[in-house]
């Protein structure tokens, strides 16, 4: 098995590089490998090996690459190239890859440095643990094609990494790693050298494509490749300079770091958006040093603003900059016509199952809070002149169990869960209707005033509902406590609405705006502020928890409710029938006047906590069940840049670390791989001799 026993390097310490300690090294390294591990690396192998040879099963290439590549990526890497790897894993160079074959190289996998071990195998052809210089030249030209721009290999950047051994010029792992980490800069000189025909420090815009499209293509998406000529309207000359070249590959080389100062920036800014100063103010915030120079941050806002610099982008507008996968909205929707154009059926069916999910996740709401609602109602009732009827929340709790048993805090709840439904689908889908379209499309944001508007708009609708609702549940809920005290008779709710009459039923109606107007309008906006800000949703693409929801939605109701009890406190009043020695109410203004000076200021706020208990779980629950019935069957899918950054880690460790190995062959060329998939094996052809290096190794 190839590299059980680790490779031997020239530039290893006599102890680390003994025989006997690589063998027990590598062997334990397998050995160790801990069960459940060697269970899931066998089933990947059964799963895809299809090619049997005396009952011994093996990995073809096709195979190989369905085991080790990742099943879903965001780089422009294609799954073919993941057969770059099967000549490391394939240790016997027969074509196939044993069971002992996989798991030493999932071993290998494993290695912190694997990504960088696996490139320095591919260039050590011959196992020996150093790369001579003719290997590394023949390993190159073979895995570019003749069209590339010529490489110097005599050059005295090359000479400075190659150490000797026995005469022979080498590279060992170590200067093999610093070696590839900076190849492209110097292909990059030397490329823009060799176009630089009358050597004037300019080069042609299609020259300078070429240059890209050899070491970094497959690090941009289609829509940058198709712009790079257009660098050349940075300067007056038409032409682009030697400094461009390098600040555009110095972009690319650090778009990771480019990338989080751009989701931060545009995440703290007011209106989601940001200009070039704003990204240079941020990236010298979060650094000791400066990141970036004024010139590659013009390249950035260059082609993420289409040529127009000056105007602020939000981060919609550097996805094709930031994703290599990246393509044009109306590509997206060329692709996808049929499912981007719903029929008149399923138009219908999406907007009546907007309904049912208010009516659901509404009804769920109220039946959790329903004996909270009971108590607070009671507790708001008018008083008997001379009487107090409830001390606390606790008090009438109490007396209701009492007089009514456990069904006495249930007693209405049929008419509440036939009203909410309407309620709270009329609610929900005014607020998302009118956020939607006061909403920024590209940046996902809203002002402040629309967001009270949104809300209080919500609010409002929900009265034609809500009040006859609320008069019909308040008179059910009151009559238990009458039938036990007075003795008089029970009636359903058909009774009622019959004895109120459509405009009875809104008695009370402007109390009820009163209350719900505000109530949505602080409800909803602090919901939006607690999860974009408390909790940082949509940050680097994070999704709440199931209890981050919760907690969202829950604590939004709290100041919501309770600052809106004086007008629940009059609505109450005016919805009960007073009944002989209570006090009578002419209308929103009397109730106010009178509650203030018969019982004092405090008694506005009555059930102010139990509204608090009440709203805020309701409402925690009603929202939570209608953020998860959103995503099915109709995902409302927000446009957002989707990278490595922020896409879910699915992928084990050792997918991760073959897909680094294969970035770092690319950056060598973006078609590395694909020209040396027609070579047999051994991949190193004979080349003349040089100067700097013979083209053989010692033994």
């Amino acid at each position: 098995m190839r590299r059980v026993i680790d490779t031997v390097h020239c530039d290893a310490d006599a102890a680390s590089s003994s025989l006997t300690g690589s063998a027990l090294q590598g062997v334990r390294s397998v050995v160790a490998a801990p069960e459940n591990e060697m269970k899931r690396w066998r089933r990947i192998f059964e799963a895809n090996a299809k090619v049997v040879i005396d009952g011994e099963k093996y990995l073809d290439p096709d195979s190989f690459v369905n085991a080790i590549a990742p099943k879903g990526d965001s780089t422009k890497i294609g799954r073919g190239q993941f057969a770059i790897l099967f000549r490391v894993a394939d240790s016997s160079k027969r074509g196939l890859v044993s069971w002992n074959d996989f798991t030493v190289f999932e071993t290998l996998l494993k290695r912190p440095d694997a990504d960088y071990w696996i490139a320095f195998q591919y260039f050590d052809v011959d196992n020996s643990g150093t790369i001579t210089f003719d290997e590394f030249k023949n390993v190159f030209l073979a895995n570019v094609g003749p069209s590339t721009i010529p490489f110097d290999f005599d050059c005295d950047w090359v000479k400075l990494y190659l150490g000797r051994k026995n005469g022979t010029h080498v590279l060992g792992y170590n200067e093999f790693t610093q070696l590839m980490k900076g190849l492209q800069g110097e292909r990059l000189r030397q490329a823009f050298k060799y176009l630089d025909k009358d050597q004037d420090g300019f080069i042609r815009p299609e020259e300078f494509k070429q240059i890209i499209l050899d070491i970094a293509g497959h690090k941009l998406s289609d829509a940058v490749i198709e712009r790079l000529p257009t660098l050349c309207t940075l300067t007056p000359s038409g032409r682009i300079s030697y400094s461009e070249v390098v600040a555009f590959q110095n972009v690319i080389r650090d778009m990771d770091m480019v990338e989080r100062i751009l989701r931060e920036a545009t995440a703290k800014s007011k209106d989601g958006r940001i200009d070039q100063s704003d990204f240079l103010n941020h990236s010298a915030a979060i650094s000791r040093y400066a990141l970036f120079t004024p010139m590659e941050a013009s390249i950035i806002f260059h082609f993420a603003g289409r040529g127009s610099r000056e105007k602020r982008l939000a981060l919609l507008d550097f996805a094709q900059l930031l994703d290599p996968q990246w393509r044009a909205p109306h590509e997206v929707l060329e692709a996808n016509e049929i499912s981007a154009k719903p029929s008149l059926l399923q138009g219908v069916l999406k907007s009546a199952y907007g309904f049912v999910q208010g009516g659901i996740a509404g009804a769920f709401g109220a039946t959790i809070v329903y004996p909270i609602d009971m108590g607070k109602m009671q507790n708001q009732r008018t008083t008997v002149v001379g009487q107090m009827l409830y001390k606390n929340s606790i008090d009438c709790a109490q007396k209701i169990f009492r007089n009514e048993g456990l069904m006495g805090f249930y007693r209405g709840l049929g008419p509440q869960l036939i009203g909410v439904a309407p309620e709270k689908a009329i609610k929900l889908t005014v607020n998302d209707l009118v956020r939607g379209r006061a909403m920024d499309p590209e940046t996902g944001r809203i002002k402040l005033g629309w967001e009270l508007i949104a809300g209080g708009a919500a609010g409002g609708c929900q009265v034609i509902f809500t009040n006859p609702l609320e008069i019909v549940k308040i008179r059910l809920q009151i009559q238990g406590e009458a039938a036990k005290l007075e003795g008089a008779v029970k009636h359903g709710a058909a009774h009622i609405v019959r004895q109120l009459g459509v405009v009875g039923l809104y008695k009370g109606a402007s109390a009820c705006l009163l209350r719900d107007i505000p109530f949505s309008a602080i409800y909803f906006t602090a919901y939006s502020h607690l999860k974009k800000d408390v909790f940082h949703e949509g940050y680097n693409g994070k999704q709440l928890s199931f209890l981050e929801t919760l907690s969202a939605a829950g604590i939004a109701g709290m100041p919501a409710a309770y600052l809106t009890t004086p007008a629940d406190v009059v609505k109450t009043r005016l919805q009960v029938e007073a009944r002989q020695g209570q006090t009578h109410y002419k209308g929103l203004t009397d109730a106010f006047v009178k509650i203030n000076k018969e019982e004092g200021f405090k008694a506005l706020f009555k059930g102010g906590p139990a509204r608090i208990l009440r709203s805020s779980p309701q409402f925690g629950f009603t929202l939570l069940a209608y953020e998860y019935l959103q995503k099915y069957p109709w995902q409302n899918n927000k446009p957002e840049v989707k990278t490595a950054l922020t896409t879910p880690k699915r992928d084990e460790m050792s997918q991760i670390r073959a897909r680094n190995a294969l970035k770092i062959l690319l950056d060598v060329h973006g078609d590395f791989g694909r020209r040396a998939a027609n070579f047999s094996h051994p991949l190193v052809k004979q080349a003349p001799s040089t100067t700097s290096g013979s083209s053989s190794k010692s033994a």
